[in-house]
């Protein structure tokens, strides 16, 4: 089904089917701001930036969100974009709307040691807000969703960077929130980018099939309405389509074939009550066979996100397996929006309350809040987030009744110390299903689990470290010795980043003082410069991250004098080089290969092999030693990996006239399914666009996905992107793109 283009008006009329009269002017104050805002500025598709906004607040009207959402999905930006405040935004939309927009703004104006570490700040940062208030995460979805939909007008490599991030952090939140309509759009999008071959071999299987399945839908529906006919209760039942992510993992996990996946073939039934649901249930068991370990009750045993479902699969109609589910309406519309589901716009009920109601089915926020708690490692938390609430999970009992959702692999350790900490603390052993366990036994679902606790119980002991399995167990545990050891971990602490900066070469006196001690401790979110120095001795802290905090502007500085040096050793060696721009027009040296470098003469000039560069491509110098100039493409992941590293680039462009060469090497590579013919379609595509082929190599693996490299002179981008359209037109050819090599 083809994605929803949205216009401001889309949007406005939208909100206005559910909002009253003075929510719809908020959301529409909110619109002209950001068009204002935005005004200037453009995607990398080339779009208004305005656009972006308009979709993500788009996807928001249609999941009916209230006014401070939609209006923050307009905003979110423009803080982080534009010369907008905050304190802006709080004062024209209120608290609410500050507070949203506040949460998605990623911490842009920081300083970090890596990439790495500000991905995962930004992840804590998002994570933490999403606790205060759960629209912060409905809108930071709906803009990832947006943005995986665009995807494609970026670089190779930063597309799979934001696929794995999506499927590693955004998907699985999207399912806790228990949105599945943005979970599997954002699932199936991700493994398009990061394993193009499996998804389209999947899309291709699908599709070879489909009408016999749709057949055999069609006639497991009229013998379903023919078995539940007696019940005499209102049904909706239809087919079910299964997503190509959910296809893809089942395959790989279990390892299994496409033809074995038993829940391609699905239909719901939608029915008024519980009571209905159980009733369906035994009218299909009655009518088909189940399949023993196919039933799950998800009635009387929610998910985490609040999913409820019947699931059962039984051997239907031709002997073939197939899945049914049966919910009620509500059910069902809590199975697509999840937590925007109870959000959804009602006029006269507070946001407050909402949240509140929302925060005791998702307890899991509090979870999130024990972690950063635990840990003041941006990257470590995320570790934890990923580990221990995005993992597969098992449920266990107390005695009581009591159910706990604990990540795979915990223990009854684990189990105490989610209950609470002094459980933890005085536990001396543990029975699961009636039965003595030793402490590091793994509990499956459904074991009834009882801790055995003294009070006489000396406390936790150092052993027992190795035998939790959650960071929230490991911690506490942590914590009881941490306070029993905090003068001396503060010693240590204080000892092993002094050997640390003598290592590296810096002046420990100059650099430890107590001034920047404790700035650096309440950037890494501690109270004091002790805490800080007692968690390094006790080993929660490494110190080399301490030390690149404490010594960040020694390095600066250091970087600077470096580029100082090297610019000067560059204008030493090239005296041509000059100020004077009429000196500099006369200088500029047009090189055979069509290059033209301001102000430099007598360098010699290559095309990099690594990007290939064509006339009409964005391009920059890179000053090598000894071989002259390198010409590369700016998204050339080696100029990426230069600039980030300060090494030196030199201005470059392209000659207005045609250059000696007549023809440029692009390198190409093509993605399709291996059918026959395949290889000489492309090349009739290509010798339609150009004679010049310098080369040609491809390769099948075993899904039968043809990858073909390709080699080609072209005279300038235009009839580069000329020629990748053609291959494009190729039949069951899936992706083109240039290569890096």
């Amino acid at each position: 089904m083809a994605t929803k283009i949205w216009t401001a008006d889309d949007v406005i009329n939208k909100v206005a089917e559910y909002m009253n009269d003075d929510h719809v002017k908020q959301v529409k104050k909110a619109y002209e701001f950001a068009k204002i805002a935005h005004r200037d500025q453009k995607r990398q598709s080339g779009e208004p930036y305005i656009t972006h906004p308009i979709q993500v607040a788009g996807i928001l009207a249609d999941l009916h969100m209230d006014p401070e959402t939609v209006s923050a999905g307009f905003l979110h930006d423009v803080v982080e974009d534009t010369g907008a405040e905050l304190s802006d935004i709080r004062e024209l939309f209120g608290d609410d709307v500050a507070l949203i927009v506040d949460g998605v703004t990623k911490l842009s104006k920081i300083k970090y040691k890596s990439s790495q570490e500000r991905l995962a700040e930004n992840h804590r940062k998002l994570l933490l807000a999403m606790c205060k208030d759960i629209r912060v995460m409905i809108v930071k979805l709906a803009d990832r969703l947006h943005n995986m939909r665009t995807l494609k007008s970026l670089r190779p490599d930063k597309r799979r960077r934001i696929a794995k991030e999506t499927l590693e952090i955004y998907a699985p939140i999207a399912d806790r929130l228990g949105i599945g309509t943005i979970k599997w759009e954002l699932e199936d999008i991700s493994l398009r980018y990061l394993n193009p071959q499996q998804y389209y071999r999947i899309v291709h299987l699908m599709n070879s099939r489909r009408d016999q399945r749709v057949d055999y839908i069609q006639k497991a529906i009229k013998e379903v309405r023919s078995a539940i006919a007696d019940l005499d209760i209102q049904s909706e039942i239809y087919g079910r389509p299964k997503h190509i992510y959910s296809v893809y993992r089942k395959m790989v996990e279990k390892h299994k074939q496409f033809s074995q996946i038993y829940d391609l073939l699905a239909i719901r039934v939608i029915v008024q009550s519980i009571k209905d649901c159980y009733a369906v249930l035994g009218a299909i068991h009655s009518k088909w066979k189940p399949m023993p370990g196919r039933f799950k009750d998800y009635i009387a045993m929610p998910k985490a996100n609040m999913y409820q479902s019947l699931h059962t699969t039984v051997i239907g109609p031709e002997g073939k397996p197939l899945e049914v589910q049966i919910r009620t309406e509500e059910m069902h519309w809590v199975a697509e929006f999840g937590i925007a589901a109870h959000w959804a716009y009602k006029e006269g009920i507070r946001s407050e309350v909402k949240a509140s109601q929302d925060n005791n089915k998702l307890n899991w926020f509090k979870q999130i809040i024990e972690l950063q708690e635990d840990t003041d490692d941006a990257a470590d938390f995320m570790d934890s987030v990923k580990g221990e609430l995005f993992g597969d999970h098992v449920y266990v009992f107390t005695p009581k009744g009591d159910v706990y959702e604990l990540p795979k692999g915990a223990g009854p350790l684990d189990m105490a110390y989610m209950i609470h900490t002094e459980v933890g603390n005085h536990t001396t052993g543990a029975r699961v299903n009636g039965k003595i366990v030793p402490l590091d036994h793994q509990v499956k679902n459904g074991d009834i689990v009882d801790i055995i606790t003294s009070t006489s119980s000396a406390g936790p002991s150092r052993d027992w470290l190795p035998l939790v399995h959650t960071r929230r167990a490991r911690n506490k545990i942590k914590q009881y010795f941490r306070k029993e050891d905090r003068a001396k971990n503060i010693e240590d602490g204080r000892g092993l980043i002094t050997r640390k900066l003598r290592e590296e070469g810096f002046d420990s006196h100059a650099v430890m003082t107590p001034a920047k001690l404790e700035t650096t401790a309440t950037n890494m979110h501690y109270q004091h410069a002790d805490d800080l120095l007692a968690a390094i001795g006790f080993g929660d802290v490494q110190p080399t991250g301490v030390v690149n905090r404490l010594t960040e502007d020694v390095r600066a500085q250091q970087k600077r004098e470096r580029q100082d040096q090297a610019e000067k050793e560059v204008l030493e060696g090239h005296q041509t080089i000059t100020e004077n721009s009429e000196t500099s027009k006369k200088k500029a040296k047009k090189s055979s290969n069509g290059i033209v470098i301001e102000g430099v003469d007598n360098l010699l000039v290559r095309l990099s092999h690594c990007c290939t560069p064509v006339p009409g491509d964005q391009i920059v110098g890179y000053i090598t030693k000894g071989r002259g100039v390198s010409i590369h493409r700016v998204d050339c992941p080696n100029i990426v990996k230069a600039e980030e590293n300060g090494e030196r680039l030199i201005e470059v462009s392209w000659a207005n006239d045609p250059a000696e060469r007549t023809t440029y090497e692009a390198s190409l590579s093509v993605q399709g399914y291996n059918r026959a013919g395949l290889l000489t379609n492309v090349l009739t595509a290509v010798n339609n666009v150009t004679k010049t082929v310098s080369s040609v190599n491809g390769q099948v693996d075993h899904n039968k996905m043809a990858t073909i490299s390709l080699l080609v002179g072209v005279r300038n981008l235009e009839q580069l992107e000329r020629l990748i359209n053609a291959i494009k037109n190729v039949r069951d050819v899936y992706l083109v793109e240039r290569k890096f090599r």
